[in-house]
């Protein structure tokens, strides 16, 4: 039997990856590789949690609505900003408005909503819940999308077809994810 990928061990790792990214970007640009990368892991996990993670949280953590409400805002201003940063290059003032946005969101997550997740839901269900995150995450935007409606339902269709167009306009733009 091969071991479920938990869900909160999956975006775990993803906040590590931004973490990491972070951290570099605050030591100093290097020829937009961090940003980009940023770009690429934020969008991606950003759209998976819209589709599979906020929904259940809603549905059965503690004061759950409240919490993927607050969440799904912090993300839709994480975008808007990452989208931003994308098409101006290296401002400095909207790299710190990046890092500080992005650092509150993952730490909002990881102390305010997964306790919560944790004690509502079953070894199972987080199990199942990583491996539909893990499958979402291969068709995942590599942009933001501050302009798609943030609802699951619209991103279950919408964000494989963003995503698509996404990694055509990274393969002809020459952009990749290291």
């Amino acid at each position: 039997m091969t071991a479920m990928t938990d869900a909160i061990e999956l975006l775990r790792c993803d906040h590590d990856e931004v973490r990491r990214l972070l951290s570099a970007l605050e030591i100093g640009p290097a020829e937009g590789g961090p940003v980009s990368q940023l770009v690429i892991v934020a969008s991606g996990h950003e759209a998976i949690e819209e589709q599979y993670f906020w929904p259940l949280v809603r549905r059965r953590v503690q004061n759950g609505p409240r919490l993927a409400d607050l969440a799904v805002s912090q993300e839709q201003d994480v975008k808007r900003l990452l989208d931003l940063l994308e098409k101006s290059g290296e401002d400095a003032v909207l790299l710190r408005q990046v890092i500080t946005t992005t650092r509150a969101h993952i730490d909002f997550e990881e102390t305010q909503v997964w306790p919560g997740a944790q004690l509502a839901l079953s070894e199972q269900e987080l199990g199942d819940l990583g491996a539909q995150l893990e499958q979402a995450k291969r068709l995942a935007p590599t942009r933001p999308h501050p302009h798609m409606p943030c609802t699951p339902e619209v991103l279950k269709v919408a964000a494989p077809i963003a995503g698509a167009a996404d990694r055509i306009r990274d393969a002809l733009g020459g952009r990749h994810r290291d």
